[in-house]
């Protein structure tokens, strides 16, 4: 590990202007990083042919003076994101030897404001988990489990479906990375491992080349080491894209800009329905503290009501399998990826998607396909889209009250792996405080606010109005800035 895997994005675009060192100096230093972290299983494709020739470019713009936005910065990419010629199995047996002719708009904005990849990064099996143990090719380790490399007393999960892209950002193996949340996906894994991580509003990034969960929940979005980062990378990220139905077309703004680290007069709401049965004393200690850290800068906490908050994780498992169920249906083993051959095509299918998709996958399926079969279309799933209008009216309501709402991101520190594989159910509880803003479309954002009693990262989350990541950003700067977390991965440090 080198002085150059500890800066942040905006630490290393400063020392690449300044000509301290080249963007491939800076790219071999991360690639051997990436090299020396493969016990952590965080990578399932690295690409360093790929990452030197896209680095030497970005020397060569920047020469020309024509350096992009993010011009030779080293980052991995979610293998949930179509990266043309490069391997994308979305950790799924079923996509073995899938390789995309095409590149998803997310990827494609990023290579255009001169970012390097890296590699692949591991998740949950088609972003299906909530603790990067799903995927076919064996879980994550996050880089806070406690002994040395690779011979750890206790492997800890760094959260999922984006566990690699945690993982690699906190190991200092990347920069920054992509990730996709559907009820969570970004944001408990920042948390986990002690990140910056947001999910924008749906519709403010591209869905479009991303493999696909949940349709009416997946959004993309960055996870980093910092707030300014996190600024950086969205803002490269996003942008109005004609090929994805779901694109919002409004400008994107600068969000580094929104970094003024005033909040003076901001209202922080504070929902009751979030201090939930069972939530242990520490993580609401750091609320407590985090509304303190938010009055002292001037903002103006106040309570709101979110009612239907007790139904969302319920809501949730029925929307997201529902949806799950119909996506999936593509793989049959007749056009890509993996098939297993049968005695005719029907047996083929079931040899296929039976070989192919892993257990929680297969759960999903068959809970989606339930809640749409006829007869319980309306019991379960109709009635589902209900309270989930609901819930947003809940945070519509909210916000004419507040301008942000803070609560925690997850109601623990990361746990270890096997913890909570034998009850599916204390699994989806991870979800319970970012479930809510995914159903109502909102951004959320988590921040690194504090360390546990074992050590490990425990973060904050804001959720904010519709397309306002701004205010998002500027408050977690605040947090940021107040908690002065300096504490490293044993990994790191």
């Amino acid at each position: 590990m080198t002085a150059l895997n500890r800066l942040t994005m905006t630490e290393a675009l400063t020392g690449l202007d300044r000509r301290d060192f080249t963007a491939v100096e800076l790219t071999e230093a991360h690639i051997a990083a990436v090299e020396s972290a493969r016990p952590l299983n965080a990578f399932l494709v690295e690409t360093p042919d790929q990452a030197r020739e896209m680095a030497a470019a970005s020397d060569a713009r920047r020469a020309q003076g024509e350096a992009g936005l993010m011009d030779g910065l080293p980052i991995a990419i979610k293998d949930l994101f179509c990266t043309k010629g490069v391997a994308t199995t979305a950790a799924s047996k079923i996509l073995q030897g899938f390789i995309p002719p095409y590149e998803s708009t997310v990827t494609a904005n990023l290579w255009q404001a001169g970012a390097v990849m890296l590699g692949k990064v591991n998740l949950d099996e088609f972003a299906m988990g909530s603790a990067n143990v799903t995927s076919a090719y064996g879980p994550v380790i996050n880089p806070w489990s406690p002994g040395p490399l690779g011979a750890w007393p206790r492997r800890l999960v760094p959260g999922g479906s984006s566990g690699g892209s945690a993982a690699a950002v906190a190991a200092r193996c990347a920069l920054g990375a992509t990730g996709t949340d559907t009820g969570g996906s970004i944001r408990q894994p920042a948390g986990f491992c002690g990140l910056v991580g947001i999910k924008p509003t749906y519709g403010r990034c591209s869905r479009w080349g991303i493999v696909a969960f949940a349709s009416s929940l997946d959004q993309a979005g960055p996870m980093t080491r910092t707030v300014a980062d996190t600024a950086l990378m969205l803002r490269a990220m996003a942008g109005y894209d004609p090929k994805d139905s779901t694109s919002v077309n409004r400008p994107v703004p600068d969000y580094q800009a929104a970094l003024t680290g005033d909040i003076r007069g901001l209202r922080v709401g504070i929902p009751a329905e979030y201090r939930v049965d069972g939530m242990p004393a520490e993580i609401e200690r750091l609320w407590d503290q985090g509304v303190a850290w938010l009055r002292d800068a001037g903002a103006e906490p106040v309570p709101v009501r979110l009612p239907h908050t007790q139904y969302a994780l319920a809501t949730y498992y029925i929307v997201a399998p529902a949806e799950a169920s119909s996506n999936l249906a593509r793989y049959d083993g007749v056009r890509f990826g993996l098939r297993v051959d049968g005695g005719s095509l029907s047996e083929m299918y079931e040899n296929t998607r039976g070989s192919g998709f892993g257990a929680e996958v297969r759960r999903r399926i068959l809970i989606g396909t339930y809640v749409l079969s006829h007869g319980y279309y309306d019991a379960y799933y109709l009635k589902a889209q209900k309270v989930r209008t609901r819930i947003s009216e809940d945070f519509q309501a909210a916000f004419t009250a507040c301008d942000v709402i803070l609560t925690p991101t997850a109601p623990s520190t990361a746990f270890a792996i096997g913890e909570k594989m034998d009850d599916p159910i204390q699994m989806y509880l991870n979800d319970v405080f970012t479930v809510p803003a995914s159903l109502a479309g909102l951004p959320g954002l988590s921040v690194p606010a504090g360390l546990g009693a074992d050590g490990l990262p425990l973060g904050l989350q804001l959720i904010g109005r519709p397309f306002d990541e701004e205010t998002l950003l500027r408050v977690a700067g605040v947090i940021e800035s107040a908690a002065g977390i300096t504490a490293l991965p044993p990994f790191v440090a």
